[in-house]
């Protein structure tokens, strides 16, 4: 069901959006005045809320009216002296805080949902206690602090929080390849892999941001976050009595942060809760099916919101995208994951049957110092005297998803959204005709020059990189990893705007770069970094405007608040990073002292090896062990036809709800995620956006996003003060013969789950599985 809206040419143009808005949009003065019902056989839109074809004055989905304001106060302070000095702040602490745990194990991450919350209360003691005067011409005290300043010190904070992509280039060239250059090669190729995404802005807004088909459901949590901590009024919550949302959100953020005491340090089963593991701890099969770290995960509960949202909030997502995603877990993981391994294809047996590790022929951890010469390329005689590698089936399986996703997702958009993409390529961004977009039309928009240049300079700081420096890839290469980024980020954003799921490019860009280019680890690197990061940080950049857009901040303020964080983000991270090097001893090395072993750079600089060294061809080929995953591409790309098919003859069956895409990607994050991530997550996901949404739609309406934007920030900040306060002083040692030793902090690590024991074992007359030549 699409809705048509006739523009109508004699209205008078010189009304204004917040004009209409007060006017509750009276039909002689709003130029969206005829409003049709029409049938669409392009584009079902499973959002959309067909009671509210007379909502003019509000979005039609009931879940941008829940947590957007429909109203635009459009003198309010937005790019002060004080937001910009606040979000800098954050986007050099939160950022450099993170470099610098996340090259140690055990880490934590500082999430822009920390700086949502404490910047309130900053902000409003700035407007309180800062004086009310003027430093050249520039006020330091605006007045109170404004929900529009707020969102724009968030993005500030967020858009670079976690660690640069490209940061784990440098640190596997320094640690695995003995290349250490220049600090202007670091900061060019971080700021090119990082900027590069937002060039691409221009385009993708008209496509991603402007629609209201495109709701991008997580930031209707923050809308709703940013609504109550504001106390912010508006048509969209209801009317329902009780608590106020204000009062709601800090009984549920303490209760959050409390609880995770227990599943987070006091009692640490209740979060992996793999109790029937307990009962059998030396089954094989038992813990094969039940448990949580290298297992299937049937044992369905736990405690722990850190492991319900570990996939994201299932208080965000649509039900019917949440039963997408089950629907190929179930599939995929509860039975077809059992039928590849109890028949031991891939000799899958004698591994584990879910774990992220390569195995060699012996079941021991994949040596790749055995098949790499001095000058990191591959020794092929090493290889075929050492092993051909081997992954468990559950990662096997997420390598095949991986590939039908990709084609599926050029299917699915041709099929289902060409129509709506052909008419936004024609349209102006003031023919849009919601109510969020007719209130943001009054505000200058980006021009496009500014993406041009974004675009340009970017572009020359990637061919400096490559070119100037020994990094083995062609510029020719650096064309293809862009024109792959920008081909999908379109496609992939409409998916992600609706459903709450993005499907990744890391995997693709792997494999095309291995079967072109083998034999060149750091040019595997750049390549899957400019491939797919560029795609990622587009919808990042995209994400944002959307939040702006529900918020109702200028274009022009928003695109350069996350263009500067990013670059001041960026070279914090590679200042923080350069110093860990230079000054902390046995940096990355497995027996640091302090724990800075840098788990993300052996995951990274192995995968540099495994695709960039061996290479796909002798992982995929005709003959090799797992060609079969190959035939996803060709399933991918037929899939999406059966449900549209079905839909075209049956419009009003469940088949038009069905997303191929969702299903081949939503369990992307297996492994290491399980059933522990994904069943609690969809059984809340059934509770709140299915049972409550439909039989007490009042209170969902009011409390939903509020409730699940504390328990997010409850979380948050209780990781925060446990980490600081209880595991990282004294290295750890604080509750070692205690609290850390007692039989509700160990029991889950005393089974077959938890040391990953495979269910067959080699013998003295069989020390080796698999073929007998590779």
């Amino acid at each position: 069901m699409d809705l048509v809206y006739t523009y109508n040419e004699g209205a008078s143009s010189s009304t204004s959006p917040v004009e209409l808005e007060e006017d509750k949009f009276d039909h002689e003065k709003s130029p969206y005045t005829d409003v049709q019902e029409v049938k669409s056989d392009e584009f079902y839109d499973p959002n959309f809320d067909e009671d509210a074809i007379e909502l003019e004055d509000d979005s039609p989905y009931p879940e941008v009216r829940s947590a957007v304001a429909n109203t635009d106060d459009p003198d309010m302070p937005v790019t002060t002296f004080r937001a910009w000095f606040i979000g800098f702040f954050w986007s050099i602490l939160i950022p450099g805080l993170n470099q610098f745990f996340f090259f140690r194990y055990p880490s934590v991450t500082i999430t822009g949902l920390v700086a949502q919350l404490l910047s309130f209360p900053i902000g409003q003691a700035w407007a309180r206690w800062m004086p009310h005067v003027k430093v050249f011409g520039v006020s330091l005290n605006p007045g109170p602090f404004t929900v529009k300043e707020h969102v724009l010190i968030t993005i500030m904070a967020t858009v670079g929080a976690t660690s640069a992509y490209a940061t784990d280039i440098i640190a596997v060239q320094r640690v695995y390849y003995n290349q250490n250059y220049h600090f202007g090669y670091q900061w060019m190729l971080v700021m090119s892999t990082q900027l590069i995404g937002f060039s691409i802005g221009g385009i993708a807004r008209r496509f991603l941001v402007s629609p209201p088909s495109m709701i991008w459901p997580a930031n209707l949590v923050l809308c709703a976050l940013f609504n109550t901590l504001h106390s912010q009024q508006y048509a969209g919550i209801g009317t329902r009595g009780g608590l106020s949302r204000e009062r709601f959100f800090m009984l549920a953020f303490v209760a959050s942060f409390l609880w995770f005491f227990l599943p987070g340090y006091l009692f640490t089963a209740l979060s992996v809760f793999n109790w029937v593991c307990w009962i059998a701890p030396n089954n094989v099969p038992v813990n094969q099916m039940f448990g949580y770290s290298t297992g299937l995960g049937m044992s369905l509960v736990t405690f722990d919101w850190s492991q319900i949202a570990y996939i994201g909030s299932p208080l965000a997502t649509p039900w019917w995208a949440e039963a997408n995603v089950a629907a190929g877990f179930v599939f995929f993981f509860w039975f077809l994951t059992p039928v590849l391994y109890y028949t031991n294809t891939w000799y899958a047996q004698y591994m584990p049957i879910s774990t992220r590790g390569a195995f060699d022929n012996t079941g021991a951890a994949y040596n790749v110092t055995r098949i790499i010469n001095p000058d990191a390329t591959l020794n092929m005689d090493a290889y075929k005297a050492y092993s051909p590698l081997f992954l468990s089936t559950t990662f096997a399986l997420s390598y095949g998803l991986s590939f039908a996703s990709i084609t599926a997702t050029l299917t699915h958009t041709l099929l289902y959204f060409r129509k709506q993409i052909w008419t936004q390529s024609r349209r102006s961004l003031s023919e849009q005709p919601d109510i969020h977009a007719r209130l943001m039309s009054r505000y200058p928009q980006v021009p496009e020059w500014w993406y041009g240049s974004v675009l340009v300079l970017m572009f020359l700081f990637g061919v400096i990189c490559i070119e100037v420096w020994q990094t083995q890839m062609p510029v020719w290469a650096f064309l293809l990893a862009l024109l792959i980024s920008f081909l999908y980020t379109i496609p992939i954003g409409m998916i992600q705007a609706i459903t709450n799921q993005q499907v990744g490019l890391n995997v693709i860009t792997e494999l095309l770069i291995g079967y072109m280019l083998p034999g060149r680890p750091i040019a595997m690197m750049m390549f899957k970094t400019w491939g797919y990061v560029t795609m990622s940080q587009a919808l990042t950049f995209t994400s944002d405007f959307k939040l702006g857009h529900y918020m109702k901040i200028p274009p022009r303020p928003m695109f350069w608040c996350q263009v500067l964080a990013t670059v001041v983000a960026g070279t914090t991270q590679l200042g923080v990073q350069s110093w860990m090097f230079n000054h902390i001893p046995d940096m990355c090395s497995p027996n640091q002292k302090d724990r800075f072993i840098c788990p993300s750079t052996e995951v990274f600089g192995t995968a540099s090896i495994i695709w960039g060294v061996i290479g796909p061809a002798l992982q995929f080929n005709t003959g090799q062990v797992y060609h079969a995953l190959m035939w996803f591409f060709l399933i991918g790309a037929v899939a999406p036809i059966i449900p549209w098919a079905v839909t075209k003859r049956y419009p009003n069956s469940f088949f038009r709800y069905i997303n191929l895409p969702v299903i081949f990607t939503g369990t992307g994050l297996i492994p290491p995620a399980s059933a522990v991530n994904y069943v609690p997550w969809t059984i809340i996901g059934f509770i709140f956006q299915y049972l409550i949404r439909r039989r007490h739609f009042a209170w969902w309406t009011k409390y939903n996003y509020v409730l699940s934007a504390a328990l997010d920030s409850g979380v948050a900040i209780s990781v925060i003060v446990i980490f600081f306060c209880l595991q990282y002083p004294e290295n750890g040692l604080i509750g070692r013969g205690t609290i850390q030793s007692w039989w509700g902090n160990t029991v889950y690590m005393n089974t077959a789950d938890y040391n990953g024991t495979s269910l067959k074992e080699l013998s003295e007359s069989h020390r080796t599985f698999g073929p007998l030549s590779w």
